[in-house]
C-alpha cells in the first residue's frame, strides 16, 4: 500500500464532500413542494458530477492500496 497515494485520495474525497456533499444528500423531512424542472435538472447535474468524481476517488484508492510504497528517493523528488 502506498500511504502517500492513499492520503491524496482521502483528501480528494474530503474536498468532494465539502463541495458537493450537501447538494446530493436527501433533505431532512422530505419536502412538501414538488421541485420544478430546472431544480430537478440542477440536482441531477450535481449528482452526476458527484458520481463521476467519486468514481475517480475510488479508482485512486484502489491504486493506492495495490501500489508499493514510494521509496525515500522518489518522495524527495516530489
Amino acid at each position: 500500500m502506498d500511504p502517500q497515494r492513499l492520503k491524496a485520495a482521502y483528501q480528494k474525497l474530503e474536498v468532494l464532500d465539502e463541495r458537493l456533499g450537501h447538494k446530493v444528500r436527501p433533505r431532512p423531512g422530505g419536502g412538501y413542494s414538488r421541485p420544478g424542472v430546472d431544480q430537478l435538472e440542477e440536482r441531477l447535474r450535481d449528482l452526476a458530477t458527484f458520481t463521476v468524481e467519486l468514481k475517480e476517488v475510488v479508482h485512486d484508492l484502489f491504486v493506492a492500496i495495490a501500489s508499493k510504497p514510494a521509496s525515500a528517493q522518489e518522495t524527495k523528488e516530489d
